[in-house]
């Protein structure tokens, strides 16, 4: 049975126009969040083996044991499935008009007790060329807190700019910061299944995990024209101007 896929509404579309995101409470069926939950840890287990073969702890910006950045897209039916579902097409639309590309996957996960912060940054700050803002869909897999490391947003009229900002990168984590102001910015705190959906000049922060447990997020990131690397010059279409869904690679 097909699962009904909750409203999405012009303020929706309003809020994240204005303000640079909207959030949507308990959108993710079930059985898609298990799907979700089920393949974080193996990728984890991947992500550990590398740097096992590498003889490191720190990868990137992930860090053993901490913090990881992981993808699926490519080694998951059950992902690929979840990203050009009717949910987050519709999600999409909203945010970036009729014809949209998948641009980015990746799990986020903040493990128990030594979860690690995340700096202030717009996701636009990590491309080196300019390129249309693009939107970031950050899919809480459990209950989000302040205190498991949730994501803070700082709407544009605090922040003070909607444009990208110069980043300055921190050799001690990796991390590219753009934001150095006082603002804390607003907690995420919703329940597993929810989506905070912000654009990528948005700045947002994430906290450290203080609890017993995994913070796991699955981050998926859409765009209104293909942005291309140096070296993979290749795109998923997700909703073309006819509204159809395609699961197909637009070279």
């Amino acid at each position: 049975m097909a699962v009904a896929v909750p409203p999405i509404t012009p303020e929706h579309a309003r809020q994240f126009r204005d303000e640079g995101f909207f959030i949507l409470e308990r959108v993710v069926p079930p059985s898609d969040l298990e799907a979700l939950r089920g393949e974080c840890q193996r990728f984890i287990d991947d992500r550990d083996r590398e740097m096992d073969h590498l003889g490191v702890d720190t990868l990137d910006l992930d860090h053993r044991g901490r913090r990881y950045f992981v993808h699926a897209y490519g080694k998951s039916p059950a992902v690929r499935r979840f990203l050009f579902s009717e949910l987050m097409a519709q999600i999409a639309r909203a945010a970036l008009g009729d014809t949209v590309y998948l641009f980015n996957e990746q799990y986020v996960v903040k493990a128990a007790e030594r979860g690690m912060r995340f700096a202030w940054h717009q996701d636009s700050g990590f491309i080196a060329y300019p390129h249309r803002p693009y939107l970031t869909c950050w899919i809480a897999l459990d209950d989000v807190s302040e205190a498991n490391g949730t994501v803070y947003l700082l709407p544009y009229a605090r922040a003070g700019t909607r444009d990208v900002v110069e980043h300055v990168h921190d050799d001690e984590t990796n991390d590219m910061i753009g934001y150095f102001g006082d603002d804390p910015g607003d907690p995420v705190i919703v329940p597993a299944g929810s989506i905070a959906c912000f654009s990528s000049t948005l700045f947002h922060r994430s906290g450290p995990n203080t609890t017993d447990r995994m913070r796991r997020v699955y981050v998926a990131q859409y765009s209104a024209e293909p942005i291309l690397s140096e070296v993979v010059s290749e795109a998923s279409v997700l909703v073309r101007k006819s509204g159809s869904s395609d699961a197909g690679l637009s070279r």
